[in-house]
């Protein structure tokens, strides 16, 4: 019986040897692959083609059309917190003085840009940075707060985004009040802010009005609307995911998916120009799928 016993243990080290390593390499791979991203939910989803949902405006309605299913976009938009920028030129319907939402996914890099101060995704402002708006990522820590300011008046999220996730960013303003969005939930609110008109042209990554401030990461699907949107509708275009098409076609005055070009898709053609741009498609380790 003992004999047995011994060469039981003995076929048991013999196994372990022989196939030990083995198994730590696919231990370690496993593990590798984890860190990469590669079982996020956000990487098993089929992806979008540049192009493929648009808005279309006709005299009778207007509607959406193409692939329009909410998958996650083949790219995004990378900004080098430098000089890469996208100019939408000055279109008066960009001239947000009204009530107005807008919305975007930011994944942003730490430290913020070259001047280490906040990174603008969104804004139009004079070179004094006194008329216009300003929305971006303060960035005084790898973890910090949404910001939007016309110059004199500021308003700050009281939550934080962090640098290498990827965020939900809305800001809202009712001709009145500005509240601040993470991620489909308010996280600030401020009754002092106006937004005095300006000349500038508008730009997604910096203000092409302004030399400083320019945003450091990745940006995708830019919506702008001509009127605030109530709190269940933020949480409903949160919810969409990064792919998400616009959620009032009839409010919707700007739409850039950052999808492998800088089109706008909003019907409207506020058509981009781009500079130093890399269009990003291994972009979705820090994505997750949004959860109620």
């Amino acid at each position: 019986m003992r004999a047995r016993c011994g060469l039981r243990q003995q076929s048991a080290m013999e196994y372990l040897m022989t196939y030990g390593w083995a198994i730590l390499a696919i231990a370690i791979v496993m593990v590798s692959l984890y860190s990469l991203g590669i079982f996020n939910s956000g990487n098993l989803q089929p992806t979008a083609t540049p192009g493929s949902c648009e808005v279309v405006r006709t005299a009778a309605q207007t509607s959406l059309a193409g692939q329009c299913n909410n998958l996650i976009p083949k790219y995004v938009g990378q900004f080098n917190g430098q000089n890469s920028y996208i100019d939408v030129g000055n279109p008066s319907i960009l001239n947000l003085v009204g009530s107005f939402t807008i919305s975007a996914w930011i994944d942003p890099n730490y430290p913020p840009n070259s001047n280490g101060a906040y990174g603008q995704v969104f804004a139009k402002t004079d070179s004094g940075g006194q008329g216009g708006y300003e929305f971006g990522w303060l960035g005084n820590n790898k973890c910090s707060s949404t910001y939007v300011t016309n110059g004199p008046s500021t308003l700050n999220s009281n939550s934080s985004i962090c640098a290498g996730t990827w965020s939900h960013i809305t800001l809202t303003f009712d001709g009145t009040n500005s509240v601040l969005y993470i991620n489909g939930q308010a996280h600030g609110s401020n009754s002092g802010i106006t937004y005095p008109s300006s000349t500038q042209d508008t730009g997604i990554g910096r203000a092409p009005g302004r030399t400083g401030y320019p945003y450091n990461g990745l940006i995708a699907d830019v919506q702008i609307y001509n009127t605030s949107l109530d709190p269940v509708s933020v949480k409903s275009l949160y919810l969409e995911g990064i792919g998400g098409a616009p959620i009032d076609l009839q409010h919707l005055i700007g739409w850039w998916p950052l999808n492998g070009n800088n089109n706008d898709y909003s019907g409207i053609n506020s058509q981009g120009t781009a500079a130093n741009v890399i269009w990003n498609a291994n972009w979705k380790t820090g994505y997750s799928l949004p959860s109620s």
